[in-house]
């Protein structure tokens, strides 16, 4: 199909066309995927609510509207209560698969540091899992997704002020958790600092 701006995809599909939505598909499965992923630890259980995103989106796009916000967000939304769904259904629930979490990087650093930093990393992410649902999503698409404060309000239906204020207090809240976790303590930077002034 010949290049298209994303609208132009939008509109497509809003009125049926499958080629359409393909476009779209493509261009943020793997983003949908990596948000449910980090959400739930576990790559089998990712690929299925990843394909139900994109089948309840396809379902419901011909009622889609554009308000202002991106289709994205749209996707997020619909990403966010199929996970919120999967948690509640305690039957589902396990242990979850860090060792495919964090990867080492490609670097020529030594192995023994990769496995250091591979195993704080996966502290962290043991304790930012335990975490109350929307602080989860907060950091997800923050440090995963990089998004802005504004894209995330979208998502989260919040303001931009709300966002921030949000962070810091999870911020605080998985310092203070770390505290007791030293085997999480350094890779906890890469979080940054909280936003000065911010409650």
């Amino acid at each position: 199909m010949p290049e298209l701006t994303e609208q132009q995809a939008l509109t497509l599909a809003t009125q049926g066309d499958k080629q359409a939505f393909g476009f779209l598909y493509d261009k943020y499965a793997g983003r949908i995927y990596n948000y449910i992923y980090y959400r739930t630890g576990s790559n089998q259980d990712a690929e299925d609510l990843t394909s139900r995103v994109f089948f309840r989106a396809m379902r419901h796009i011909s009622n889609y509207t554009d308000r202002g916000v991106p289709f994205s967000a749209w996707l997020y939304r619909i990403a966010h209560n199929l996970v919120a769904n999967w948690h509640r259904d305690s039957s589902r629930r396990q242990e979850v698969e860090l060792e495919d979490g964090y990867r080492a990087s490609d670097s020529d650093e030594h192995p023994e540091t990769a496995l250091e930093e591979s195993e704080e990393q996966n502290a962290l992410l043991v304790l930012i899992r335990k975490l109350p649902e929307e602080r989860q999503q907060l950091l997800i698409l923050k440090f995963v997704e990089h998004m802005s404060n504004a894209d995330i309000g979208q998502i989260m239906d919040r303001t931009e002020g709300a966002i921030k204020s949000l962070y810091h207090r999870t911020l605080l809240s998985l310092r203070e958790k770390i505290s007791k976790s030293s085997s999480a303590q350094a890779s906890l930077d890469v979080l940054g600092e909280p936003p000065e002034g911010e409650a």
